[in-house]
């Protein structure tokens, strides 16, 4: 079953002879249980279209399924619940709520969702190698763990999508590595859609499929 389905998604930015067509008639889908990267350059469209995938902005033209329903004309209210519920963000930027440990970035997460889940949380924290750090706040974490704790807390609502945007960009090589083999490991265990945006060719590795982000066009690799 496609959990993410794109069709002839097209983003521009811009108008006139000033606007840049980054995304050019993509069709794309991705199926329960598949881990799919996604490599380019910087500059390339690729968290253009990941951000789109998740809902985080608008195609200029296309339709956007998620789990078969009409993601993509939702009104804002409905596209967020629909977000929280079914996707998982990893972000370059972590996004951590920097008012609360780690642990708490968790218990508020239980707490929208009306669900206790510790223990589910300290074998997350510990698969990651962070559970030492579940007192510590995001200022006081180096750009790695709060890397992973940012996936920690995006695998935690335990989502049908996950869309990770450079997920190892900020992690030494023995980390990044183990970040994807957890995210891979995550996709196939667990029948979760999986969709990683990389630069770097070496943690496509094992991946079910690759694409290739170019002018605009999504072009397979293997």
């Amino acid at each position: 079953m496609a959990i993410l389905e794109m069709e002839n998604i097209k983003k521009s930015f811009g108008s006139g002879h000033t606007a840049v067509e980054a995304l050019k008639g993509i069709d794309f889908k991705v199926e329960k249980g598949e881990f799919v990267s996604i490599i380019g350059p910087s500059g390339s469209g690729k968290s253009t279209f990941l951000t789109i995938a998740g809902g985080l902005q608008n195609p200029t033209s296309g339709t956007i399924k998620i789990s078969g329903n009409d993601f993509t004309h939702l009104k804002e209210k409905k596209r967020a619940a629909l977000r929280f519920k079914e996707i998982g963000f990893i972000l370059q930027s972590a996004n951590l709520i920097p008012f609360l440990t780690v642990s708490e970035q968790f218990q508020f997460v239980e707490k929208i969702e009306h669900k206790a889940k510790a223990d589910f949380a300290k074998d997350l924290l510990e698969s990651l190698d962070i559970y030492d750090l579940k007192d510590k706040y995001p200022k006081d974490l180096s750009g790695g763990e709060r890397q992973r704790v940012a996936i920690g807390r995006a695998l935690f609502n335990d989502p049908d999508l996950i869309l990770a945007d450079e997920p190892t960009a900020s992690l030494d090589t023995e980390h990044a590595y183990d970040v994807v083999k957890l995210l891979v490991k995550e996709a196939h265990a667990k029948e979760k859609a999986t969709v990683m945006v990389t630069h770097d060719q070496r943690m496509v590795e094992w991946s079910d499929r690759v694409l290739k982000m170019e002018d605009g066009q999504l072009i397979p690799q293997m």
